[in-house]
This record gives C-alpha cells, sequence and structure tokens, in this order.
C-alpha cells in the first residue's frame, strides 16, 4: 500500500481522536482533562504531549482554561512546544496573563510577532509598563512600531481592534497588475477578503471582493469594477460602535481611517464576533454588579467589585427602610401591613428590572434613539398599566382570600398599580438618562431602579393604607 493510501486513513483516525475528546458540546470532556493533568503530574511530559497535539487551537487554549490556577504552570512546560500564537490568540485574557508572566520578554516578544496587530496588542496592553518596554524592547522594529502605534489609541477602540495588515491598490491599476501583485509578493497578507482601493492621499475610495477580481478580465481597470460605497470606521471610534455597525450592514471587512481619512487598517468579523460575545456578556453581568463575571477573574478583583456594589444596595436598602419607618405607628397598629408590603416592593422590582433589561438592550443596540425615546417611554407606560392591573386583580382576589379584609385587598391592589407604573416609568427613565450623561447604563441602572420601586412600593402601600384608615 502506498503512502498516498495510508494518509486519508491517518488523517481520519487523527479526527475520530480529537472527536472522542469532545462532548456533544464541542467541549473537552472531564476525563481527557483529568488524563492529562494525571500525565503531567506524574513527569510523563511525552505522554500529555501526545493528548493534547492533534487538538485545535482553541481546544488547546480550552484545556489550559480548564485546569486549576496552580497547575497551569507545569502543563505550559510540559507543552511548550504546542503554546504557538494561535493558542495564545484564542485563550482566555485572564489565564493568558497568567501564562505571560511566566515567560521572558524575548518569548513573549517571539509570540507577538506571528500575531495579527490587534491580537498582539491584546497580549501586550494589560502587562506593567516595565515588562511592556521589555518586550516591545525584544521585537523587530516593524512590529514594535504597529504595536506602540496601536497603544497609542483609546482602549476599547477601534485603533486597538485593527490589523494594520491589508491589501491596497492604486485605482489606475488593472485586474492583472493586482494579480501580479498578490502573487509576487509573499510578504502581503494571507487572511483577507477585500482589496482597499485609495487614492493618491492613500485615502479609501472602494473595495473590491476578491471574488470580482478572481472572474474578471485582466484588462479592466479595477475601478471600474469596485464598489464605490463602502463603511468606513474612524480609529477612535468605540468598539462596541463598530459591532454595530458590522451587524447593521453585514460587513465582512471595513476599513479603519485616522483623522485625516487616511486608510490605517482594517477590522474583519471574526474580531467582530468576540466584540459581541464580550460586549453582551459584560452588560448582563454589570447589571447584578457582579463585574465581568469572568471565572478566571482573581478573587481579589471579584470580591472587590461585588463588594461595591453590595454596599451602594445596602445604601439603597436604608432609604427604602426610613420609608417604613415613617409609618411604624400605622405597622404596629395593624400588624397583617407588615405582610403585604415586601410583596408590593418586591414585584416592582421585578417589574423594573424587567423593563431595564430590554431599555439597556435596545440601548446597546442603537434600536433606542433620541428620536424614539417618547415612543419606547410610552410603550412601557402600557405595559405598565396592564401589568399592574393584572397583578393587582390576582393580588387583590389572594389577600381577601387569605386575610378576608377587602379594604386591605383594595389598598394592596392600587399599591400594585401605582408601583407597576413607576418601575415601567423608571426602568426606561434611568438608563435613558444615565445614557445621555455618557455614564453606562448598565452598570449603574439597576441599583436607582430597585431603590425608586422599593421607595415607592412602601409608601404607596403604607400611604394609602394610612389615608384609608386602616392602622386607625
Amino acid at each position: 500500500m502506498s503512502e498516498t493510501d495510508l494518509a486519508p486513513a491517518e488523517g481520519e483516525a487523527e479526527l475520530d481522536n480529537v472527536a472522542d475528546q469532545l462532548d456533544e458540546d464541542d467541549r473537552l470532556k472531564p476525563e481527557f482533562v483529568s488524563a492529562v493533568l494525571d500525565a503531567v503530574e506524574a513527569g510523563d511530559n511525552d505522554a500529555a504531549r501526545a493528548l493534547v497535539e492533534p487538538l485545535h487551537p482553541a481546544d488547546i487554549a480550552d484545556l489550559f482554561e480548564l485546569t486549576p490556577h496552580e497547575d497551569r504552570a507545569p502543563l505550559a512546560k510540559a507543552l511548550s512546544d504546542l503554546l504557538d500564537a494561535d493558542v495564545f490568540a484564542e485563550m482566555n485574557d485572564y489565564v493568558r496573563e497568567d501564562l505571560i508572566d511566566a515567560l521572558e520578554p524575548q518569548e513573549v516578544a517571539d509570540i507577538a510577532s506571528e500575531l495579527d496587530t490587534d491580537d498582539a496588542v491584546a497580549i501586550i496592553e494589560d502587562m506593567e509598563p516595565a515588562d511592556q518596554r521589555e518586550v516591545l524592547e525584544a521585537m523587530q522594529p516593524d512590529d514594535r512600531a504597529a504595536i506602540e502605534e496601536a497603544l497609542s489609541f483609546p482602549e476599547e477602540s477601534a485603533g486597538r481592534l485593527m490589523q494594520r495588515d491589508l491589501v491596497a491598490v492604486p485605482e489606475h491599476w488593472t485586474v492583472g497588475d493586482v494579480l501580479d501583485y498578490l502573487r509576487g509578493h509573499d510578504e502581503l497578507t494571507t487572511d483577507f477578503w477585500e482589496i482597499f482601493v485609495v487614492d493618491p492621499g492613500h485615502k479609501p475610495i472602494g473595495t473590491c471582493a476578491l471574488s470580482w477580481i478572481l472572474r474578471t478580465p485582466r484588462g479592466i481597470a479595477i475601478g471600474d469594477v469596485m464598489k464605490r460605497e463602502q463603511t468606513l470606521i474612524p480609529v477612535d471610534m468605540d468598539q462596541e460602535e463598530v459591532a454595530l455597525r458590522f451587524q447593521k450592514y453585514a460587513l465582512i471587512s471595513a476599513a479603519v481611517v485616522d483623522a485625516n481619512g487616511r486608510l490605517v487598517g482594517m477590522i474583519t468579523v471574526d474580531d467582530i464576533v468576540h466584540i459581541i460575545q464580550q460586549e453582551a456578556g459584560e452588560d448582563i453581568t454589570l447589571l447584578s454588579g457582579a463585574g465581568e463575571g469572568d471565572i478566571n477573574e482573581p478573587i481579589r478583583m471579584t470580591v472587590r467589585t461585588r463588594v461595591i456594589w453590595l454596599v451602594v444596595n445596602l445604601g439603597a436598602t436604608i432609604c427604602s427602610a426610613s420609608v417604613v419607618g415613617l409609618f411604624q405607628g400605622e405597622i404596629a397598629r395593624f400588624a397583617l401591613l407588615a405582610a403585604l408590603m415586601p410583596i408590593v416592593s418586591a414585584l416592582g422590582g421585578n417589574a423594573g428590572t424587567q423593563t431595564l433589561a430590554v431599555v439597556v438592550r435596545a440601548l446597546a443596540t442603537n434600536q433606542l434613539t433620541s428620536s424614539n425615546t417618547g415612543w419606547m417611554l410610552f410603550r412601557e407606560f402600557r405595559i405598565a398599566i396592564f401589568n399592574g392591573l393584572s397583578l393587582g386583580i390576582v393580588g387583590a382576589v389572594g389577600s381577601y382570600l387569605i386575610l378576608g379584609n377587602m379594604q386591605l385587598s383594595t389598598v394592596f391592589a392600587l399599591a400594585m398599580v401605582i408601583n407597576s407604573l413607576v418601575a415601567g416609568l423608571v426602568g426606561v427613565i434611568v438608563p435613558v438618562a444615565l445614557d445621555k450623561a455618557n455614564i453606562d447604563p448598565a452598570v449603574s441602572s439597576a441599583v436607582f431602579v430597585t431603590t425608586m420601586t422599593d421607595v415607592m412600593g412602601f409608601f404607596s402601600f403604607l400611604g394609602l393604607a394610612t389615608l384609608w384608615g386602616l392602622g386607625g
């Protein structure tokens, strides 16, 4: 049997071996992770490498993320020859920082030099200034200049996200000139989907998809087949806004321009997928005050973030308790008030959180703007009325069946309606106001909304009870 006959069989066997290590959700099986770590602990590095070598770089990155913090350094040492730039590019930020700290500056520089500029920046930007300087000094001048330029842009901006390696050609070239240029320059980037056409000032004037170039006769001018309409990304644009543009216009790649409109880089959709996932996850965890919510985040950072918001919530709870204190006489004379008032505030808080989640998402995706804020407010007002009436009726009937007091049940129902309206209104007004003030509504809105619904829930219920004479 020839080598050509053996090759497909060997390839299929290797694929089967990788598939055996993954579960139905394409995650590494616990028994595989344990087998690798057991081999490392036993000092059998060859066995560990044999198990891991067939894996995709993303799966090797997952292996390190699934490994306890104290076992990552020995694992990295055992798999040193498999830890290439592709693995680091796929790795969780905190896990990558752990491994980078254990490497020499020259090793970090070698890895960064193999990466696209955006991935290299992601590795270097979080290092200590002294370590950062050492790594940059160990890099080749061209690579160092590109990284330093990227680091000069604001964090989470298009300048940090973009790649410098792209293909740009003048408008007067023919399709044949472009093909010859692509084939004759090995140093050009290999990962691109379109070519940018620039004027003499290096300002982008159009794009041309590779498929168009491949199907067009060589003698046709590139300016005759290019698409002049394009979405340009300012270099200082926030990455979240960049992601929204990619979503809105279904972009595969886009040119990044500086303040003078000159082409300085490009952003591709694979980077945007990561940004969308990152921003969505951040908003979810920030709404609860849990920080970034990354399970690999150092415990010290997690505790600090959560404690801050828990203290803020404690202050908000004290405000709510002070409202209850204003009516302590009525509560003492009619103890049943104490049984129902937490229900009013709790349901108001839940309703406010529902509205808040919708509004924060709408703001994040640009669905909610200045032009439709009034419509959104009226929409949530109508929803709040319906919800309040529904909860009020059900609550009144339930409390009457249990407590047998019609006046108390009526007050309970009215308070539910009032607090539901408050929840709907503040759930829109608070995040919109914070967004106008350039404060991230995902971070700060929840505390304000729950405080308002607690305070108004207690005040409306106990205030109506007092006016009704239930505590007399």
